[in-house]
């Protein structure tokens, strides 16, 4: 008897990396700080890239940004920058690395205003649980939201940087703010 392979999202291919962040990670709920700021990072270096481009890359950031700890990357200096822009690990671009490194500083900010960047960012959403939606196919998955577009705004007038709507409503699936695999994907 052949068997057929599991119901996956379109989006994550046959790649087993794609694969494996797919049925492990996206679209979980995250409440850790840590990971939170770790999908941040990522999510803004992805920017005009692939997914899977920064996947690929995810243990060079984690080395090249001490090891996604807020408080190192907030600290990071000139000499830093200059390290990252030789850095063949990650995308070596000026402004997401300075991004990344504002951001952390920011991100700190809201936890000291909010007790925890997680209680700030899931207040956004309808008594804190995540929203879960029904599509048959990834491709019918919005790109933004409402509330893509009020976080995103909210973020961007605290000053962060590389969070438009579109990268907002990418991480809210990332971290599983948003339930968007496809009905009967063996993730969802």
């Amino acid at each position: 008897m052949l068997m057929s392979a599991p119901l996956r999202c379109g989006w994550c291919s046959n790649d087993p990396l794609y694969i494996k962040y797919h049925d492990e990670e996206w679209g979980k709920p995250v409440y850790e700080d840590a990971v939170l700021f770790e999908f941040l990072l990522l999510e803004g270096a992805q920017a005009g890239l692939s997914w899977i481009t920064i996947l690929r890359r995810r243990e060079g950031y984690r080395a090249a940004f001490a090891d996604f700890d807020v408080n190192k990357v907030a600290a990071f200096t000139d000499e830093d920058v200059e390290r990252l822009m030789n850095d063949t690990g990650i995308i070596r671009n000026r402004l997401k690395i300075n991004a990344a490194i504002g951001n952390a500083r920011l991100f700190i900010g809201l936890q000291q205003e909010f007790g925890s960047f997680s209680e700030y960012l899931w207040g956004f959403l309808p008594d804190r649980k995540p929203l879960l939606n029904s599509f048959e196919h990834h491709k019918l998955s919005p790109v933004r939201t409402e509330l893509s577009d009020a976080i995103s705004k909210d973020m961007n007038k605290r000053g962060f940087k590389f969070f438009g709507t579109t990268i907002c409503y990418a991480y809210m699936q990332a971290t599983g703010m948003v339930n968007d695999h496809i009905e009967g994907c063996v993730a969802r």
